[in-house]
This record gives C-alpha cells, structure tokens and sequence, in this order.
C-alpha cells in the first residue's frame, strides 16, 4: 500500500489531465446530449483495463413515461456498466454520474476546462461528480502497473441524469439488474463526511381554481390567487408542525456547526406560485408547487397522507375553494446501518487516508443512490471529493483541491486493494 500511495502520489498531473478531459466534455442538463461522449470516453479507459464494457442507452419512451416533465430533453440518456471479474469472493458497486448542472454568468475561469490556481483546479464538474471517475482512473492505472490485484471484483456504474431525476439512468441499471455487488462506494459525495442516509423527496402541486372577468367588476370573478391564500396558510401551519421533528440520523458537520441541527430535519417548502396573466384580469388559476424533504424515519404514505388532512382541514373552513392536488415521491430516505461492516471499513479507511476520524452523516437533500439501495438491498456510503461549503459545486468557479484529489486517490486505493 505505501507503494501504492507514492506511485499515486507521482500521477497527479495524470490525474488532472483526466480530469481535464472528462471537464471538456460539456454534459451539463438540460439538455444532457453530450452523455455519449462521456461515457464512450470512460468505456475506452476502463476496456484498457481489462473491464468486460456494457453500454445501456434507457429507452426515450421508457424515459419520458418515468420523467414526464423532462420530454423535452434531447439527446440519447446513455449509462456504463464496466465489470471486472478478480475471482474475489466480494464484489464492490463504484458509482457515480456525468452529468453536471449548466453553467452562469460570473465565472473567473472558462467553465469547461480545467484551471489549476492556488492549489486548487476549477471547472464545471470537477466536485459534481467528475473528480471521482478520473482518480479512479488513476488507481486503477496503477494498480495494472504495479501488479496489485484488488481484493473485490469491481462493478464500476457510471451514470447520467442524477442532476434532473427522478428516473435516473442509475435507476434503470439498478431495474436492469446491473448492480449485483455485496458493497456500494457512491463517488457522489464530499469529504467532509461520510453519508450513510438521506431525506426522501415528495413533490407536489395544488391548482387553485376562480373565475375569470374584467378587473373593473372583479366582484363578478372569483380571485384564484387570493383564494390560494387560505391555502398557503394551512400549508405553512403543516409546515411549523413538521418541522419540529428530528431524525435519529446525525446531520452533516457542516450543517451542524453552521446551525446547530445536530440531526436530520424534515421540512416542507412552498417554491412556486403561478397565476395571473395581466393587471386587469381576475385570475382564474394559481398553481403552488414545492417539496417535501422527510426524514427516514417517515414513510411516503404518511406524507401524502398529512398533506391530504390539512387540505381538508383547510377545505372545511374554506367550502368554497376549489382546487386539485398532486403528491409525487421522487426518491424515497436511504439508511444503512451505522454499524454495519461496510460503513466501518469505509471509515476505517477515511481515516488512515486522512487522519480525520468521519463522522457518519445524513444528507438534507435526497440521491438517486436511494432507488438503487431500495432495489439491491445494498449497504451504501457516499464519499467523494470536495467540501461541502467551499467547493461551490452548482455555483460558479466550481473547484477542489489538489490535496483532496490526492487524498481521494489514495482512498480509492487502499479501500479497492487493502
């Protein structure tokens, strides 16, 4: 291993040339049609590597059904499935995706490319998740090398569509059945943590209906915006209830220390408000849209479920309101078990890498990791390069360290190989 780890350490312009490489090809989505290119670059690598190669290009119908409001995507969702057979008697899931979110206005460096400065390389991905592919190149490089066989058989999925969801080409791979493995490493993470858990996701939508007419008589009209206020109140009312509970997850450090949460939180948001067409008309439709974050200790059902009491609730003091509504899961909460054997060796790891002891975390948000987990049954960490706070990973000059991809290098290293 402490061959390893210096020959890794002699790759770091490799690795960044890589890295360079990957940031070049521009995936960001929407639109997303430029997953070809990405994925027939890491097949190359990885075929060269001794990987039986497998790309699996999701149906544009099957698409569409599962991502209704994404039809108007272009380009094929193309996804990589790379194995390799060690004869080991454990296989190791590695996953991340190649999609990145599109690039604003603001940027002191050009977004698709990578640009070395101050010990840190900047460029649109290099956190969000294209880090982990190009050091994973790199140890896998050296290992063919340096002759080291990995004590898993490695199954290597490399996704698209994670930044659009819900249905995302992990989600197909996992309903195709290309996930066998006895471990899961998700590359889509930070270093600050180590992520065991996550929230679900709930979108939803309330269309609150009037009647249209002349503003002048808009007595004659009924108001759907201001109808929608009684609305917004139950629903804020649910909120203040929902958001006083915990989760026994512990939160990510960083929120911690930043807010002094110390646990997973539900909450409830109002997002979007759509209504009207012009001052002088009464508006006949406003629709509401938000989310609803819950932790995994809630079940979807039971969301829904609340969600339907309060407009109910709101219905009954309010008979003459007339809407629709619509709750949708995205993803449902992940957790693996803080104890299990996986989670301590992913830790172990973490912390002869860096000397930080991990701490185990939830994410606030929700991971396309969770659909996969839910089918395989997989014990899941996600740790990936970056930091939470100071990468701007969706935000402009989107950067990492030269240390941090170092350091994930050598964790990819010693956690394949040890």
């Amino acid at each position: 291993m402490k061959a390893l780890s210096e020959y890794l350490d002699s790759k770091i312009e490799e690795t960044i040339k890589t890295l360079d490489e990957l940031v070049r090809i521009p995936t960001h989505v929407p639109p997303g049609e430029n997953y070809e290119k990405a994925v027939e670059f890491m097949a190359e690598k990885l075929h060269e590597l001794d990987f039986d190669v497998e790309m699996f290009i999701m149906p544009r119908e099957l698409f569409e059904k599962k991502n209704p409001r994404l039809v108007h995507l272009k380009g094929e969702r193309v996804n990589l499935s790379a194995k390799l057979d060690t004869g080991a008697r454990k296989t190791l899931l590695i996953n991340t995706h190649l999609d990145v979110v599109p690039v604003s206005d603001g940027w002191s460096v050009p977004p698709f490319e990578c640009t070395v400065r101050d010990g840190h390389i900047f460029g649109r991905g290099v956190a969000d998740s294209k880090g982990g592919p190009a050091a994973l190149l790199t140890v896998l490089s050296a290992m063919k090398e340096l002759g080291i066989k990995p004590k898993y058989n490695l199954n290597i999925a490399l996704t698209t569509d994670e930044e659009m969801g819900p249905y995302s080409g992990l989600c197909y791979l996992a309903d195709l059945g290309k996930l066998e493995a006895d471990y899961f490493l998700s590359m889509d993470g930070d270093s600050d943590d180590i992520t065991i858990a996550s929230n679900g996701n709930a979108d939803w939508q309330i269309d609150v209906f009037g009647k249209s007419y002349h503003s002048g008589s808009s007595f004659l009209g009924v108001n759907a915006i201001e109808k929608s206020v009684p609305v917004m109140s139950e629903l804020l009312e649910l909120k203040a209830r929902v958001e006083k509970r915990r989760s026994n997850v512990p939160a990510s450090s960083i929120i911690s220390r930043k807010t002094g949460i110390d646990t997973l939180v539900p909450v409830l948001n109002i997002t979007v408000i759509n209504g009207g067409v012009k001052q002088n008309i009464v508006p006949d439709r406003c629709t509401l849209k938000g989310d609803r974050r819950f932790i995994p200790e809630e079940k979807y059902d039971e969301v829904c479920r609340e969600f339907s009491d309060a407009i109910s609730n709101m219905k009954n003091k309010n008979p003459d309101i007339d809407l629709e509504w619509s709750c949708d899961e995205i993803y449902g909460p992940m957790l693996t078990d803080m104890e299990h054997p996986w989670v301590r060796e992913v830790k172990r790891v973490a912390y002869e890498v860096t000397g930080e002891e991990m701490q185990l975390a939830g994410a606030q948000g929700s991971l396309d990791v969770a659909y996969a987990v839910k089918v395989t049954g997989l014990p899941a960490c996600c740790f990936g390069i970056g930091r939470r706070t100071k990468s701007n990973a969706h935000a402009n000059d989107e950067n990492i360290s030269i240390d941090d991809l170092k350091m994930y290098t050598k964790f990819l290293g010693k956690l394949i190989c040890e």
